[in-house]
């Protein structure tokens, strides 16, 4: 993708592209340190073990060659004891194939961690593609792993020239001893010329290890649209995450407007904002605000209300104020708690009135508080208030 926009890989990769890389079995390996590994720790297994592994190893070679007349002519019995044989060789060597295995599982995790993908095990047809495994042949980067492994073979074939020639009589001595003392011997040459081996290895990984981190992150950087996209894809695009919110407010709005009819009273602006509260005396508690909005949403609110024979009230810098001040579900501000008292003893006298055919009471004179002010140019003037 770099490559056809033109844009260079200049941006660290994401929290995301890293797991996705590992999913897919990109990490960083060192082939190198691998073999490394494993070849140091043979030869520590060799050193520790090396003497147990040649004399359990001599004692079973000898007494597999110490064979009976019958034993000879009979397959029955030497069927047997080639299996039994077999057997105990593979209990005698099992510590150092143990320490073998742990050594080629555990190598790779010290570097880029552990890691199983099946999309890596997957086959793709465009790898058997001839046209581009020839390109690959004579790219830069076979060129570069061509001149790694040369410098690798010349390093490793010095070191190990050198310790053949430094053990030459130690080894051609090896005739001149018993089998139990030839092998017990040899065994401990090849543990040191092993261990020689690896520290020559440890100079080539302590070269590689650092390279293919570098260029593990290399490949793995994003190009600034990349990560553009991968924000959109992780977070959203815009104009869906603006759907959801509209769905959301909508749903929050009909929820809201269900509970409109239960209200007492909706005090109004009256065309900008409505609030609708509920009182209920059982409780003793403050005033609820069940409903708010404004404009439309104020609209809605009214329209509902008037369905329902719910009591409109205009009282414009007591909506403002109520609807500033207190969400939906909360109670009343405290210091509005004169002004909203005066208006729900209004609504419920004015409902009496209504039901008994009486006077209808005068509208209260109801001011708000001076912190409340900055709602309204001016006190609210009772007689502007009209009520439905």
């Amino acid at each position: 993708m770099a490559q056809e926009s033109g844009q260079e890989r200049t941006e660290d990769p994401t929290p995301k592209r890293k797991a996705d890389s590992i999913k897919k079995g990109q990490i960083a390996r060192s082939r190198d340190f691998n073999t490394m590994t494993i070849v140091a720790l043979a030869a520590a297994g060799l050193l520790i073990m090396g003497r147990t592994l040649t004399d359990e190893l001599a004692r079973l070679l000898t007494n597999g060659l110490s064979l009976s007349r019958e034993q000879i002519f009979d397959p029955i019995q030497m069927a047997d004891l080639l299996l039994d044989n077999i057997f105990e060789a593979i209990v005698i060597i099992l510590p150092f194939l143990v320490l073998m295995f742990l050594a080629s599982l555990l190598s790779p995790i010290l570097i880029g961690g552990w890691a199983f993908s099946w999309e890596s095990l997957t086959p793709k047809f465009s790898k058997l593609n001839p046209i581009s495994g020839v390109k690959k042949m004579f790219s830069m980067k076979s060129l570069v792993e061509l001149v790694k492994t040369m410098a690798k073979f010349v390093l490793v074939a010095a070191v190990a020239v050198i310790v053949l020639w430094s053990q030459a009589g130690s080894f051609l001595k090896l005739g001149d001893q018993s089998i139990e003392t030839a092998l017990a011997h040899a065994g401990e040459l090849f543990g040191w010329g092993f261990l020689m081996l690896s520290v020559a290895l440890m100079i080539i990984a302590a070269i590689d290890v650092p390279f293919q981190i570098w260029d593990h992150m290399r490949q793995m950087r994003m190009t600034l649209q990349e990560v553009k996209d991968e924000m959109k894809d992780s977070e959203g695009r815009p104009e869906v995450k603006g759907r959801i919110r509209q769905l959301q407010r909508e749903m929050s709005e009909r929820r809201m407007l269900e509970d409109v009819p239960d209200a007492d009273v909706v005090i109004t602006n009256p065309e900008h904002f409505a609030v609708a509260l509920k009182y209920d005396q059982t409780q003793g508690k403050a005033p609820l605000v069940v409903a708010k909005g404004a404009d439309i949403v104020a609209a809605s609110i009214r329209k509902v209300a008037i369905h329902n024979d719910v009591t409109l009230v205009e009282a414009p810098p007591l909506a403002r104020a109520i609807f500033y001040n207190a969400e939906i579900g909360d109670e009343i501000p405290e210091a509005l708690y004169l002004a909203v008292a005066q208006i729900l003893a209004y609504v419920f006298h004015l409902k009496t009135a209504n039901k008994n055919g009486t006077e209808k009471p005068d509208f209260p004179k109801t001011t708000l508080p001076d912190e409340y002010k900055q709602f309204t140019d001016e006190y609210f003037d009772p007689s502007n208030g009209r009520p439905h």
